[in-house]
């Protein structure tokens, strides 16, 4: 019998980090929780990210994810928001790491392929998918429905990724 992981699946986003938690056992997928964590535009940077910090924190200690995936970060032609999505980035990586979760990044084409089969999928494709792969799931926002594809694309490599490690280690 395979072993149940939770994974946690983090769409970085200084004014909403969206989250989602799925179940895998090597098969079968299961939907946990999902929701968005936002920060008040109007606040200074620090006390955003202090924001996204403790939100990220209390979802952690709630669900007790195993493993984690992150969203990397493009770069846009806007150098301060791609500068301030690396600092939201910064804590959805920091995050999981403090609680000892496993912490994957994948592209933004990767995720979208792995769950719909085209890199270049559009949001109602993966809300689509999503419904199929998880029905049980009903995400609030968009990013939380990224979350939740993320999760789906680590659950999907983690495999792959182990043997990757273990080669590079040694």
């Amino acid at each position: 019998m395979a072993e149940t992981i939770r994974i946690i699946g983090i769409d970085p986003g200084l004014r909403a980090m969206g989250w989602g938690i799925i179940e895998f056992d090597d098969v079968n997928l299961s939907h946990v929780a999902s929701g968005t964590i936002k920060s008040i535009s109007s606040e200074l940077i620090g006390e955003r990210l202090k924001s996204l910090f403790e939100g990220l924190s209390a979802v952690h200690e709630t669900y007790g994810p195993n493993e984690a995936a992150v969203e990397q970060t493009f770069v846009n032609k806007d150098a301060g928001a791609t500068l301030k999505l690396g600092q939201a980035r910064g804590v959805a990586l920091l995050v999981p790491t403090l609680k000892s979760c496993l912490v994957s990044e994948y592209a933004p084409n990767q995720v979208k392929k792995t769950v719909t089969g085209a890199g270049h999928a559009d949001k109602a494709q993966i809300h689509a998918m999503l419904k199929f792969l998880l029905p049980k799931a009903r995400p609030e926002t968009d990013d939380a429905a990224d979350a939740l594809a993320i999760a789906i694309c680590h659950a999907h490599n983690r495999r792959q990724n182990k043997i990757m490690a273990a080669l590079q280690a040694g």
